[in-house]
């Protein structure tokens, strides 16, 4: 009996040792990219930084305008793609028994897994082609991308209020998309916000259709049907740059992106200790 503890002892160990060493080869590289964004983009922080537009070659500058056109997208995008895929998520979550709520849910499921390039062809061929580079154009494609996680988080939301309390808000004789609306949508408003930051999170980094439906645009937003400058494509495109100045607001610009992907995922994780 002895051996046989000190065996299951001696096994327990190593299984702790492999969980950590997992855990710790799995930070080093987070941690690595982490400070070398942060030690090359505190560089370019300064109160230019933040307030003016981006510099020619040579000139000092900022990522003023690409952080209005990044909230400008985002907005937008939100308008678009967030009471579509809140509808989605009610329906799947309330009406899931119909043939129909497959479909939706099959459809939902591809566009979770479509490529974000794909998104944006599809953006250039709708809009680019007919009205040109803009700001709808990509606010269209990043607002598909939007829709299967709001839709996902929704559903799943909605489905951790208790049946028992529709059952008895029809009891009372009320309607059931008054129910629906008025209390079971209220209960689930920390998980439907949850998923509505998640989306943000995810849209606010890609560039890849951003780059497809707006192109590159380096002055201030000047309307919806015309291209705006964008974080994220700024990235991309100073990053490669034989220009020192450029690669130095790039670096910057991740800076302030990531500080800002933190941010939303802190609140995610205060909006969601109570409820997860």
């Amino acid at each position: 009996m002895r051996d046989s503890y000190s065996i299951r002892r001696i096994k327990d160990r190593l299984m702790l040792i492999l969980v950590w060493s997992s855990l710790i080869l799995a930070l080093i590289p987070l941690f690595s990219i982490l400070l070398e964004v942060f030690f090359n983009g505190v560089r370019a922080i300064s109160l230019e930084f933040f307030i003016l537009p981006t510099p020619t070659v040579g000139e000092t500058g900022g990522i003023a305008n690409a952080i209005q056109g990044t909230l400008v997208t985002l907005g937008l995008a939100s308008l678009m793609g967030v009471p579509i895929g809140l509808m989605t998520g009610v329906f799947l979550s309330e009406y899931g028994g119909s043939k129909l709520s497959y479909l939706v849910r099959f459809i939902n499921d591809v566009l979770t897994g479509l490529p974000s390039i794909v998104i944006g062809i599809f953006g250039y061929t709708l809009i680019v082609a007919s009205i040109g580079f803009s700001v709808v154009a990509a606010s269209f494609a990043l607002a598909i991308i939007m829709i299967p996680i709001v839709a996902r988080t929704t559903e799943e939301a909605l489905k951790l209020v208790p049946a028992s309390i529709r059952e008895a808000a029809l009891a009372l004789g009320i309607q059931r998309w008054k129910t629906t609306v008025f209390i079971v949508l209220s209960g689930a408003k920390k998980g439907i916000v949850t998923g509505v930051l998640l989306a943000l999170a995810r849209i606010a980094g890609e560039s890849a259709p951003i780059l497809v439906t707006m192109g590159y645009w380096r002055w201030w937003f000047s309307g919806f049907n015309k291209p705006v400058s964008n974080l994220a494509l700024n990235i991309y495109l100073f990053a490669i740059s034989p220009f020192e100045n450029w690669r130095v607001l790039a670096w910057g610009s991740a800076l302030f992106l990531m500080v800002l992907m933190l941010g939303i995922n802190i609140l995610i994780r205060v909006l969601t200790r109570e409820k997860y």
